[in-house]
């Protein structure tokens, strides 16, 4: 990504940078640019700076306090200094709604000249728009849109939902999620805070941030019914810690729910689960079910996204429609050791025949190579 050995310049526009999925896969391509790049990253949540503590130390980045902000009331002033700092950059990466100020100004000022291109990348939705999208955002989206490069999503549901709600078919490109996943096949060494296994138990686990839109009381609710030999561990951060507290007390369940926080590395500690377990109103290609995969565990996850179409066929009738669904897969798997290393061998063989991250790195690499190629040969750089 350089010419001449000079390192291209890359703002990226984060509607937040707390370490979850999008900034989990940012990061990991930013430290494989090592120092072909150079990185600036604003958030538009001030404050939600989590994942920076996974930027290698080598890589040339910053979190400038005195840019333009991504978040406020919109209007040509603010798109006017947006479009004026974005000049200095090679490429322009946004991710998620949260950027879209920063997509409406590249729109606005593009036709005057000057600016880089501009890649925009959607994730997913929050609980406000898990079922519907809001019309004002997808009005706003398919105005801002036009002028990005690409637009890059990493289900085929986001896929079909940006041709036929934002227009941008022509310029989308589906880039699925992707994981190291040898490292998975190894033992699992490190310790889960506040957890330790017991004796002829069983550890159905989920990692996620800690959001109303992945409705983790859910997932209590659960695990609450099924055996007492059966422990809940929920690895994540995030507002709604207290809301899944308080649902596992109203369950009397405190005493099998582990709650240990953020832990980074999942590779080294997420083969101590038995199976993993999803109870979101949404989600796309979540990260956590390749890992999941990659480690040789089953699945059990409400029907939604790509999730389906990503497990093993032995591991599909686990998908469930409901959450009666949900508390039947889970009863099942935790039961029967035999049919989860089942499930758990022929996931592993999906993973690495579709989720290693090197395809995913490839497309990337083509993608914004491509992009800065095209930029440096018009300005003359």
């Amino acid at each position: 990504m350089t010419t001449a050995n000079v390192p291209a310049r890359l703002l990226h526009l984060h509607s937040s940078f707390s370490l979850g999925g999008k900034e989990a896969r940012a990061v990991r391509l930013m430290n494989l640019m090592g120092p072909r790049a150079r990185h600036t990253i604003l958030s538009a949540v001030p404050g939600a700076l989590g994942a920076r503590d996974a930027i290698d130390p080598g890589v040339d980045v910053e979190f400038p306090a005195d840019a333009p902000p991504l978040y406020g009331k919109p209007g040509p002033a603010r798109y006017r200094d947006l479009a004026r700092y974005m000049r200095q950059f090679d490429l322009i990466l946004s991710y998620n709604w949260g950027s879209m100020d920063g997509v409406m100004a590249h729109r606005i000022f593009a036709p005057f000249g000057g600016l880089p291109p501009l890649i925009h990348h959607e994730d997913g939705f929050n609980e406000d728009e898990s079922a519907r999208r809001n019309w004002k955002r997808n009005a706003f989206r398919r105005l801002a849109l036009p002028a990005a490069e690409a637009l890059v999503v990493p289900s085929t549901l986001l896929e079909r939902i940006a041709a036929d709600e934002w227009g941008a078919g022509s310029r989308t490109q589906l880039i699925r999620n992707g994981i190291d996943v040898a490292a998975y096949a190894k033992p699992a060494p490190m310790p889960v805070p506040g957890f330790e296994r017991r004796a002829g138990e069983v550890v159905i686990g989920t990692v996620a941030g800690l959001r109303k839109v992945k409705d983790l009381p859910r997932l209590v609710r659960a695990v609450a019914a099924l055996p007492p030999n059966v422990r809940l561990v929920i690895v994540g951060e995030g507002p709604e810690r207290g809301a899944i507290a308080a649902e596992a007390a109203a369950c009397n369940m405190t005493d099998r729910l582990v709650m240990p926080g953020f832990m980074a590395e999942p590779a080294r500690w997420i083969g101590q689960f038995d199976l993993l377990a999803l109870s979101s109103q949404s989600e796309q290609a979540p990260i956590a079910v390749i890992e999941a995969m990659a480690a040789g565990l089953p699945v059990a996850s409400p029907d939604v996204g790509d999730v389906a179409a990503m497990v093993s066929d032995e591991n599909r009738r686990f998908i469930a429609a409901d959450e009666a669904g949900l508390r039947s897969a889970l009863a099942e798997l935790a039961r029967k050791s035999g049919l989860r290393a089942q499930i758990g061998a022929a996931n592993r063989r999906i993973a690495a025949e579709r989720f290693d991250e090197s395809i995913m790195v490839a497309a990337y690499e083509n993608l914004y190579g491509r992009a800065l190629r095209e930029r440096r040969l018009f300005s003359g750089d």
